[in-house]
């Protein structure tokens, strides 16, 4: 199977750059480990495991399978907590060597991690011929779409690409055969020369896609409920990105500035989402290779004993370079100051990362106003790593009925006139109390499925006539509960 050999190939890359630890592991039998406990999986996922589907796996591994050996994987998949939500441990390591660590003369760079996820698509779709049942099928799709879901959280895709139509940002899927071939050999690069040649020959026509891609991204931005005084900073930022560009392009001297923001502002309030925006747009400019969002928090930094944090912050600091790495709550890492935690030691890996990976990462770092002052404040060189401050202030009233009808429309229902008065009082009267745990759009959201759970018990208790389209798309003012 030659995609299956190129994948190992690709372990040997990884393991000669040393991306994160795996010069100390033997990547080619993890990933054989992962593959034939993927099949397995698939095998069992109708209860039994055919002749055919045993063969496949003993033929395509080499792997001894046997009764032991075979229930050895189900009881560990059973162990796991739920083998379909389990990410491969090698896709880790594809992820950090494509998206966090560019490795030196790497014949697959920044393709590995696709060409790992399509073998596993393309191993789901070999089981399902053989097994013939729907729920084989239904149990490989499902977990492709996982990890293809977690790849593209950092950057990086498999067969879709970016394209600009109507001023929007939208994906088209790009037909793919089987796992990409292995690279050509060096001189065999007239068609990426090409391609360069063509760029170089046509400068206007890549700058007007770089604009449109860039304005569909604040096209995007502006679609957000409220947040006016946020979107003023955001253009202003990206004016003088745009300018800094044009400046390098005609020579002229640029100051250097610290990219790394820090954003304040209650839970829920978009933080997040703007993060990914803005990542999107630092990418298009050309100042960040990769441009993914790594989100993290205390727990994905902290670790429990001497050494281990500057492991874990090491390891996470690996997959942000060449995107953006956003710190939630990270006044968290500074709060307990007793012998035993090591939050401390997080903020200086941290802090060493921000200068040594200057051009390549931007590190955003988010929390609640006061809490994120006091945070900047413990350490003397973290106030002057950052440079932008942006503070994202709660939605109004008004606001939240809008995102409110916004959950509505992503989920097929809307609100009828008693239901919108209703719920605009509910949140006039929360706005005007607000608890200190207030969390904003995340509160509309509690609020609009405990709405369609009180809609559902309503609708199931009528007569079956009664039940029309309209009666199973509308929310009435009975439906909506308390803040």
């Amino acid at each position: 199977m030659e995609q299956l050999e190129n994948c190992y190939l690709m372990c040997d890359v990884i393991t000669e750059a040393e991306v994160s630890d795996s010069a100390s592991r033997d990547l080619r039998s993890m990933l054989r480990l992962d593959l034939v406990n993927y099949c397995i999986y698939l095998a069992y996922a109708d209860g039994v495991m055919s002749r055919g589907e045993e063969l496949f796996i003993r033929e395509t591994f080499d792997y001894p399978l046997d009764w032991a050996s075979r229930s050895e994987v189900i009881n560990r998949i059973s162990q796991e907590s739920g083998f379909a939500k389990k990410i491969p441990n090698t896709l880790k390591y594809f992820i950090l060597a494509d998206a966090g660590r560019r490795v030196k003369n790497d014949p697959w760079r920044h393709k590995k991690t696709a060409a790992l996820v399509q073998l596993y698509d393309d191993l789901g779709k070999a089981m399902a011929v053989i097994d013939q049942t729907q729920v084989t099928q239904d149990s490989a799709t499902a977990y492709v779409r996982m990890i293809d879901k977690f790849m593209e959280g950092y950057g990086l895709f498999r067969n879709k690409n970016v394209k600009v139509s109507g001023g929007k940002s939208s994906y088209s899927s790009v037909k793919t055969s089987g796992t990409p071939a292995a690279p050509a050999a060096a001189g065999s690069t007239a068609a990426a020369s090409e391609k360069e040649e063509a760029k170089a020959a046509n400068p206007v026509k890549q700058d007007e896609l770089t604009a449109e891609r860039i304005d569909a991204i604040m096209a995007e931005l502006n679609a957000l409920v409220g947040l006016k005084t946020v979107k003023e900073e955001i253009y202003r930022l990206v004016d003088l990105l745009r300018v800094q560009q044009m400046r390098k392009e005609k020579g002229l001297a640029n100051r250097g500035t610290s990219r790394h923001m820090v954003f304040y502002g209650n839970p829920g309030t978009g933080k997040t989402t703007v993060a990914r925006l803005l990542a999107d747009i630092y990418r298009e400019l050309g100042l960040l290779p990769t441009g993914q969002l790594v989100e993290v928090d205390r727990a994905g930094l902290v670790g429990g004993y001497v050494g281990q944090t500057a492991i874990k912050t090491s390891e996470v600091i690996e997959q942000a370079v060449g995107g953006v790495l956003f710190i939630d709550e990270a006044y968290t890492l500074t709060a307990n100051k007793g012998q035993n935690d090591f939050g401390q030691e997080a903020v200086d890996t941290i802090l060493k990362a921000m200068e040594d990976y200057r051009d390549e990462m931007v590190v955003i770092v988010a929390g609640y106003t006061d809490l994120m002052k006091e945070f900047l404040h413990t350490n003397p060189g973290l106030m002057s790593r950052f440079n932008y401050f942006i503070e994202f202030p709660d939605y109004t009233p008004k606001e939240l009925v809008e995102i409110l009808e916004l959950q509505c429309k992503k989920n097929e229902y809307t609100l009828s006139k008693g239901a919108r008065k209703k719920a605009t009082a509910l949140f006039k009267e929360r706005c005007e109390n607000k608890p200190e745990n207030f969390a904003n759009a995340r509160e509309v959201r509690n609020f609009m499925e405990n709405a369609m759970l009180n809609h559902a018990s309503r609708v199931t208790k009528l007569p079956a006539e009664q039940r029309t389209r309209e009666v199973l798309s509308t929310l009435e003012a009975e439906d909506l509960g308390s803040l």
